[in-house]
């Protein structure tokens, strides 16, 4: 399997160069050069294999022969080993529930595999790999947990200074080590444009070994397909497949379940639910897209005015906008709305969303309203402790503190303050 740059400048590369460049040197993202189908008998036959079988199918063809398939395997089975129930809320609605991992966040699947790839891939080389991620939310924590003390990799973490959540501020800045955490005087669309300067600065990438760890990376992006099958595997009506319903800030978790679609996994139809940052939806909706400046929500992790990996959508639908539209809709949820819903579902169905779970029951509720017969189901991407300051007031209730949270709630933050200044940010680099 070869990948080339969306920006069409770069020579294509394996699945072991495009996870240690992270972005093409053009400034483009590394796409697959084609999505090969599945077998069917594997889709018809589910539910008899495990978990690990599921998903090392899944990502081999991807993967290609840059890693041994027992070595793979392994990655695999450490990347996965927690788990991904699927909860019923409504008679119409479930919860495919991605919070069971170390740091509560779905984001934790992408950072263990690429983790554990990039040491694979990185062992022969001399010097230390820094990676380099911006997060508006989860990513900083489970990137910091997937990479932490792995042998020959530095972490560098950009987060926007008053922007994220207690309890994600401290699981991205409380480990040390291997692991740095720049707080910057911005949004996230700022992070993330300090860490594409850096992929694009020739001096910088000659004096350090750079690559990312945001869903840019292919190893961080592509392994996000297993929550699907994994949903699909316990979706029990089979013969109507579910609707999907994703909260979506940076676009590459609805892309790479897109891509499990387009491998031949059942997905009856998307949506992208989305706060106030509406860029896609306002795309799907006019067939024009125009990026926007982040504006801040409760649902902080989705605040992305320029999603990234949107351009990958685009991609395996080659640009054409009534394709785009026959398989994914969306609905942009208002603050008000997201604290009725997390309220609402509280009360009736004693079922405790996070803010962004939220975000996208009222999205696919939306679009149920209009498609009486179908079933679907969301995308609980959070923990409700990781937006406790948010979570309660709303239910009134206190929200119980799971163990993995409860040893670094007296730890002390250590960051590094740095202005959105691109000259400071690669000073900082260069020390």
């Amino acid at each position: 399997m070869l990948y080339y740059s969306t920006n069409q400048q770069s020579p294509k590369v394996s699945f072991k160069e495009a996870t240690i460049k992270g972005q093409a040197p053009d400034k483009g993202l590394y796409f697959p050069e084609r999505i090969r189908e599945l077998p069917k008998d594997f889709i018809k036959n589910i539910d008899h294999y495990s978990k690990e079988e599921i998903a090392f199918r899944a990502i081999q063809p991807f993967v290609g022969d840059t890693i041994p398939t027992e070595v793979l395997q392994s990655i695999v089975a450490e990347t996965i080993n927690f788990n991904f129930p699927l909860v019923k809320i409504t008679d119409s609605i479930f919860s495919l529930e991605l919070f069971h991992g170390p740091t509560l966040a779905f984001k934790d699947v992408g950072a263990r595999f690429m983790s554990r790839c990039l040491g694979y891939f990185v062992k022969d080389i001399k010097k230390p790999v820094t990676v380099l991620v911006a997060t508006s939310g989860d990513t900083g924590g489970a990137v910091a947990s997937g990479f932490y003390e792995i042998e020959g990799v530095d972490v560098v973490i950009l987060y926007p200074s008053g922007k994220v959540s207690s309890v994600q501020e401290l699981q991205l800045t409380t480990l040390g080590k291997n692991i740095t955490a720049i707080e910057i005087d911005g949004n996230f669309d700022d992070c993330q444009q300090l860490v594409k300067q850096a992929f694009a600065d020739e001096q910088l990438n000659q004096e350090l070994f750079l690559t990312s760890a945001n869903s840019i990376n292919v190893a961080r992006w592509l392994p996000q397909q297993f929550y699907y099958f994994f949903a699909y595997q316990q979706w029990t009506d089979k013969g109507r497949p579910p609707v999907v319903c994703v909260p979506s800030g940076n676009f590459g978790n609805i892309c790479a379940g897109m891509v499990a679609h387009l491998t031949g996994l059942p997905v009856k139809h998307f949506v992208a639910a989305v706060n106030a940052n509406d860029s896609v939806y306002k795309y799907l909706e006019t067939g024009s897209y125009q990026s926007q400046q982040a504006v801040a929500t409760i649902s902080n992790a989705m605040d992305v005015g320029n999603p990234s990996n949107f351009i990958r959508i685009l991609e395996l639908f080659k640009h054409e906008y009534p394709q785009v539209k026959n398989v994914v809709s969306s609905f942009s949820i208002t603050d008000e709305e997201t604290r009725t819903t997390l309220k609402n579902i509280y009360s009736k169905y004693d079922y405790l969303l996070d803010p962004h779970g939220a975000v996208a029951f009222a999205g696919l509720e939306k679009y149920l309203q209009k498609h009486l017969n179908d079933k679907g189901m969301i995308l609980e991407t959070a923990h409700p402790v990781k937006f406790y300051d948010v979570v309660e007031p709303i239910t009134g209730q206190k929200v119980e503190t799971p163990e993995t949270i409860k040893g670094i709630l007296n730890k002390k933050k250590e960051s590094v303050k740095l202005s959105p200044d691109y000259h400071s940010f690669k000073q900082f680099l260069l020390l």
